[in-house]
């Protein structure tokens, strides 16, 4: 199958089991549980409740958990490839870039990370304007 080129526009990801099953059935679920309970208060309602409650916060926190790590490789594969790429008085200061700067770099092809990143640097960019500066996008199609 032939991967669509991404770009600014359609970089980003859905994953429809959790963004049009998961969360919507989470959320009509613990709806519908606190609407129950109020109607028929009881012990095993608000029970029931709770477990919704937990149910939902378990669903988002596994997802943040995943992108977590996701960040963290590929800020460590950024700053692996920088090394390569930098010339050694830029690669010294890598550092000082922000994880969400690292993971909007990852977009950048590798003619024009180096003057990418010392603009970034320079000019303390955000990834929305990391992004909209890449000329040429690397696409990264393993994301969560």
């Amino acid at each position: 199958m032939e991967k669509k080129p991404q770009n600014l526009k359609n970089h980003t990801k859905i994953d429809p089991a959790f963004h049009y099953f998961l969360m919507p059935l989470g959320l009509a679920l613990l709806i519908a549980s606190v609407y129950y309970a109020v109607r028929h208060p009881g012990k095993p309602e608000w029970t029931i409740v709770v477990a919704a409650v937990w149910a939902f916060i378990a669903l988002f926190k596994i997802r943040l958990y995943a992108l977590k790590v996701q960040d963290r490789v590929i800020r460590l594969e950024e700053r692996l490839r920088m090394e390569k790429i930098l010339p050694p008085a830029l690669n010294a200061r890598v550092y000082e870039l922000s994880e969400q700067q690292f993971i909007a770099l990852r977009f950048a092809s590798d003619s024009e990370l180096p003057a990418l990143v010392e603009k970034t640097l320079s000019a303390k960019l955000v990834p929305k304007d990391i992004k909209a500066a890449i000329q040429s996008w690397r696409p990264d199609y393993w994301r969560v």
